[in-house]
């Protein structure tokens, strides 16, 4: 019924009138900020009103969505807990045996573990069930209108112009996510530009409707980050009672072999391999939670999301629909006796003092707690790792 009066009051409208909900500030925007932009870049007019055409207000939407990315405003443990799922399993190892032609293939070529592809397959778009159906020019317009990823936004907007350029895509059924991610695994513009391929080799690079292209593009992204056909991304480890926990974060690389000298041993008890692989040792969720001892692999999967979270979702989906089992170790509470200003605080003092946290946003990380023991090992405190009152008083008084 909405949609019959929708379509009865446009058709109502005088010919030639903005719709009732367009916004002149945004659409003086499109007009004036991003045209001369887009102008510079080498696009014609035409292409520009193509692109923009019924884009008239920015998506709110959007706006809140780029606000609460749950990857980097949850705990660790909470978006496990929503990402890898039985269903999430059972249907990436459904998807393991139906493509396990294309997978070997893919995966002899480019030397990334089939695991990995599925898990990030899975994480992004439900193996291909959830693209994303916003407009990219719309999610765009609207992050470079307003929002803390203007800069982003004026990026990818180029590099999607060229998408369109190519015909690869047409402007009315240009979709992705709220940041402009397409596709089965979600590539931004410039990934697309940078990494896409064409594995059917039909003369286009269709990662919105082909599987095959999208996952060799994906393969191509992390070949290119770094990844490694020798070492997977990580394990769940176990520290000895007296490890030395100044050593954990990601500037205390060593080899596996050498961590295993030190007594880290694999959580599950079974042999590490890829002896000579550089790693560190990762406290997702302080030293209190699960550990893990993740290789360079693991910051390829980071180069395509920043988020430790995200990394070791794909990971451990990877993981699980290979076969293995779950996280050992129990996650701990994350209910510390600070306010959220207390926590943006203590990541601002933090950084002030050479500790990087990772930013300042309240929400405690991998990154925040390696700053934590960092800082503790630095100050003379017992490296505990865990934030405080009683922690945030001491570096005040510090002068950070």
């Amino acid at each position: 019924m909405f949609k019959r009066l929708l379509a009865t009051f446009i058709l109502l409208a005088p010919l030639g009138a903005a719709p009732a909900w367009a916004d002149a500030k945004f659409e003086a925007f499109i007009e004036k900020s991003l045209w001369p932009k887009v102008k510079a870049a080498g696009f014609s007019r035409q292409l520009f009103d193509q692109a923009f055409a019924g884009i008239t207000d920015p998506d709110p939407a959007v706006l809140k969505l780029a606000g609460n990315q749950p990857e980097f405003t949850s705990t660790t443990s909470d978006y496990l807990a929503k990402a890898v799922t039985p269903i999430r399993i059972e249907t990436g190892q459904a998807k393991k045996a139906d493509e396990a032609k294309l997978l070997a293939a893919i995966e002899k070529k480019y030397g990334v573990d089939r695991h990995i592809l599925l898990g990030i397959w899975g994480m992004e778009s439900n193996f291909g069930k959830d693209k994303g159906s916003m407009s990219v020019m719309r999610s765009l317009a609207t992050l470079a209108y307003s929002g803390r990823k203007k800069n982003y936004a004026n990026e990818q907007l180029i590099a999607a112009f060229r998408i369109l350029k190519r015909g690869v895509v047409k402007a009315d059924n240009f979709t992705g996510s709220w940041a402009a991610a397409m596709g089965h695994t979600q590539f931004i513009p410039t990934s697309y530009i940078s990494y896409a391929v064409d594995w059917t080799g039909d003369g286009v690079k269709d990662i919105w409707n082909s599987k095959e292209d999208a996952l060799a593009s994906t393969a191509n992204y992390l070949a290119k980050a770094g990844w490694k056909a020798d070492r997977p991304w990580g394990w769940e480890v176990t520290l000895p009672e007296d490890f030395n926990k100044s050593l954990i974060g990601r500037s205390k690389w060593r080899t596996v072999a050498e961590w295993q000298k030190l007594g880290v041993v694999r959580a599950d008890g079974a042999k590490f391999g890829s002896p000579q692989a550089d790693a560190f040792v990762m406290v997702p969720q302080g030293v209190a939670g699960p550990r893990f001892l993740v290789t360079r692999n693991f910051l390829a999967i980071m180069d395509y999301n920043l988020s430790h979270s995200y990394a070791l979702a794909v990971g451990h989906l990877g993981d699980r629909i290979r076969g293995k089992g779950p996280i050992i170790a129990s996650w701990p509470s994350v209910d510390f006796d600070l306010s959220f200003e207390q926590r943006v605080d203590l990541q601002r003092r933090l950084i002030a003092k050479g500790f990087e946290t990772g930013g300042t946003d309240g929400r405690f990380g991998a990154r925040t707690y390696e700053a934590i023991i960092a800082y503790q090992k630095s100050a003379g405190l017992p490296l505990n790792g865990v934030p405080s009152v009683k922690l945030l008083q001491h570096i005040s008084k510090a002068g950070g």
